[in-house]
């Protein structure tokens, strides 16, 4: 079997994998009583309250199963690392279910896992001979920051996973700009693994095919959510799902040397944290607002935009957004 006919039936498993654990899923937290409880604030989401949660389960199960079965330092460490922020995100959605509110883990707790994940993975990548302190920009130029690359995966992995957190929103907004993020991605590291076999470098080949299958076992994973999770959604990926899918995004981009490249195929998640961090700052220096509520795509819904439409305008320019990494990628 050719290796990139296994990459589509990994593909196709993951889709299989999550659109029959969904409703077992959906069942099992209703059961369990894990529901969403919306902030105060966003009154035209008070009709989301009671939805399950903690529906990350349904995406990172093929993305945790399959990549494992195509074993190598990178698949181990990219699904140790999602597992990680999962069950971080599991912590904050416990606590708020418990409770019976939307104030999870303390801010600072929750930075203080998140540093701790991203110097555990730093470390790896410094001491990777695949990966080392070598940066990967567009148009072949390369940068050697030696082991100042722990600190730059550290904001990266903090950076991305939070971003990917904001962005989760509305119904399917997160899952949609993640899947157009990483049907880029996915194609990207697919040309890396053929270019590292026309190489002749048959160890670095076999880390980024198991790379690839990593990705599209997320891709996969997040279609099947996605059935779910569009528009009414019955299901909530929580932060056990947000922060796990943002490990993913970073991880892919850092193992393959180009985070760089995260600021164009996930445009959408940067511009959630910049909309959040320009609100933030605005209003302390003026005590008014540049939005009328952030994230941006809640300044959307408050100027009447309906959140379908939110979402497919999201995936439209992260789609374009991905064609532009394909680009850059291989410039």
């Amino acid at each position: 079997m050719s290796d990139w006919i296994k990459i589509l039936l990994y593909f196709i498993a993951s889709i299989l994998l999550a659109l029959i654990v969904a409703p077992l899923v959906i069942k099992i937290m209703a059961k369990l009583r894990a529901k969403q409880t919306v902030l105060g604030y966003v009154k035209q989401h008070e009709a989301k309250n009671g939805t399950p949660t903690m529906g990350g389960f349904i995406f990172l199960l093929p993305a945790t199963i399959f990549p494992l079965i195509e074993f190598s330092a990178f698949s181990a460490v990219a699904v140790s690392v999602m597992v990680g922020f999962c069950i971080l995100g599991f912590l904050d959605d416990f606590i708020k279910i418990h409770y019976a509110r939307n104030l999870g883990l303390k801010a600072y707790q929750k930075i203080i896992g998140q540093l701790g994940l991203g110097v555990a993975v730093g470390y790896f990548v410094y001491a990777s001979r695949f990966i080392g302190g070598e940066l990967i920009f567009p148009f072949g130029v390369s940068l050697d920051i030696k082991w100042g690359i722990i600190i730059f995966t550290v904001i990266v992995y903090v950076a991305t996973t939070n971003s990917v957190n904001l962005t989760d929103g509305l119904d399917g907004l997160a899952g949609y700009t993640s899947a157009a993020y990483f049907i880029a991605f996915s194609l990207v590291l697919f040309f890396l693994w053929r270019d590292a076999e026309a190489a002749g470098d048959a160890e670095y080949a076999k880390q980024l095919l198991s790379l690839t299958i990593y990705s599209v076992c997320l891709l996969g994973g997040l279609l099947g959510y996605l059935v779910f999770n569009g528009y009414p959604a019955k299901i909530m990926m929580g932060d056990t799902g947000s922060l796990a899918l943002g490990a993913g995004v970073a991880t892919v981009a850092v193992f393959a040397k180009i985070p760089i490249l995260i600021a164009v195929a996930g445009i959408m998640f940067v511009f959630s944290s910049i909309s959040v961090i320009v609100q933030v700052l605005f209003f302390k220096l003026t005590k008014k607002r540049v939005f009328l509520m952030a994230p941006f795509h809640h300044h959307l819904e408050m100027k009447g935009m309906h959140e379908s439409k939110i979402v497919t305008l999201y995936f439209v320019v992260s789609m374009l957004a991905g064609a532009i990494t394909l680009i850059f990628a291989r410039a």
